[in-house]
Order: C-alpha cells, then structure tokens, then sequence
C-alpha cells in the first residue's frame, strides 16, 4: 500500500498571490502605517517618512537572514543585547593539606630540584641573549 509524504512542510502557505499570510499582513500594515502618515503630513515630509518606512515593512516582510525571518533575528538580537553577558569559572576546592606528623621525603633517582636560585636566572638570561647557543 502506497502512501504520499508531504515534502517540503516547512514551505508557508500561499495566501494571496506569491504572499503568505505574514507577509500579506505586513504589507497591510505598510499600507495603514502610510495611510495615516499621508494625513498627518504635508506631501514633501510624507514622502521623507514614507521611504523608510516602506524599506523597514519590505524587510521585515521578505529579507531572511540566516533562513529565519527578519522579525525572529531582531527578537533574539535584542535578547542578545539586554541579556547578562557573565561568564563564571569557579576553581574546584582544594583541600589544605592535613597537619599530619612531618614525613621524610626520600629522592627519587632522576628528580631535580626544580627551584631557581639567582646564578640559575643570570645562566638563563645569558642562554637567551645568545639565541640558544652556548659559547664558553
């Protein structure tokens, strides 16, 4: 028995033309924002207002960054910006070492003594001065 699986289910409904419904909503919106500029102002600061507005309802209708709507990236760049930007390392505990009674420490064979003293320092500056090579 042969069933039909829908493809492409994340393709939005065409509503009116080549518009979905978001898109035909804006686009309505464009047109009451516009409608309501056209009587509160004169022609010339009509058309100011107008392009902008017609560019922000355009991309908000149609551009997709990033294949999410214009609306969701605002939505979460806002969220981004006010959002606590703290980030906390915490240095697991260490535990002091117990008072215990004093232990003898026994030398390995092959373990140096890693402390640094002055003449160690000034062999060392000397070393680096001479770019690794050792002259006597």
């Amino acid at each position: 028995m042969m069933f039909s699986v829908p493809q492409f289910i994340d393709v939005e409904d065409k509503i009116a033309g080549p518009l979905t419904w978001r898109q035909l909503l804006w686009m309505i919106g464009m047109g009451a924002m516009l409608l309501v500029f056209f009587n509160l102002f004169d022609a010339t600061l009509f058309f100011i207002i107008a392009i902008p507005t017609v560019l922000l309802f355009v991309a908000l209708a149609f551009y997709r960054p990033n294949g999410f709507p214009l609306t969701t990236f605002i939505f979460y760049a806002v969220l981004f910006i006010f959002r606590p930007k703290v980030s906390v390392w915490e240095r697991p505990l260490r535990q002091p070492p117990k008072a215990s009674a004093p232990e003898t420490k026994k030398e390995e064979p092959g373990v140096r003594d890693k402390r640094i003293n002055q003449e160690k320092l000034t062999e060392l500056a000397r070393i680096l001065d001479r770019h690794g090579e050792e002259r006597i």
